[in-house]
């Protein structure tokens, strides 16, 4: 994508009410809307995020399906879920909003509780051990979303990297959390949960169409 076309995106961000861009600062410094989400959709219906969630493409098919659920994508490229708000807006999915901004702050970004769901869809695996503080299913992440998570709160991984896929079954094994779901090809699996298979990112069709294995997890997580 040229800059010129990122400019424009980040500035139609600006003029989308259902796009929320705070400074980091703000975040760390006391989030207005830590704790008070149901202003923004003005309703108390339960919160589900994307995070990750690139041009929205699982928060946008997500709110289609279930109107009495809001959904929250969260990422800090703002230019990639331009087009998730867009359509968004064009659709009057008034359940659905786009957060800008960095995932390791999602504690100061959602009080303790206040999410129902989480849905980490393709993460970058961060293979390498020195990049390990940055895979999304790491310890200390996995702390942030049980800190946010009501009770018997719910994640979803669906990634298309096996290492991903093993890395975090093997953290979730070892701290004794509770794996509800999991499987390394959904696709080939005929008993796999639809809302897993009934929504696809471009990426994955793609992937798909390469016969390439796409894996799932569903977890609580106990502490």
């Amino acid at each position: 994508m040229g800059s010129k076309n990122k400019l424009k995106r980040f500035r139609e961000n600006e003029t989308f009410s259902n796009v929320i861009q705070p400074t980091r600062e703000e975040v760390i410094n006391g989030f207005s809307l830590k704790g008070s989400w149901h202003t923004l959709f003005n309703n108390s219906n339960p919160i589900v995020l994307e995070l990750g969630c690139g041009k929205g493409e699982y928060t946008i098919a997500l709110a289609r399906k279930n109107p009495n659920i809001n959904y929250i994508g969260v990422d800090i490229k703002g230019a990639r879920f331009w087009r998730g708000a867009k359509i968004a807006l064009e659709e009057n999915l008034t359940n659905v909003a786009f957060l800008r901004s960095q995932i390791e702050l999602i504690d100061l970004l959602f009080n303790e509780k206040e999410v129902s769901e989480i849905w980490i869809t393709f993460p970058d695996p961060q293979i390498k051990y020195t990049r390990t503080k940055h895979r999304m299913t790491n310890a200390e992440f996995l702390k942030k979303y049980y800190h946010i998570l009501k009770p018997e709160g719910i994640v979803h991984l669906k990634t298309d990297s096996e290492f991903m896929h093993g890395y975090t079954l093997g953290l979730l094994h070892g701290e004794g959390h509770e794996i509800i779901y999991a499987h390394h090809d959904i696709y080939k699996n005929y008993h796999a949960p639809e809302e897993v298979t009934s929504t696809q990112t471009f990426y994955e069709s793609q992937y798909l169409e390469k016969d390439k294995p796409i894996t799932y997890i569903k977890f609580r997580l106990r502490y």
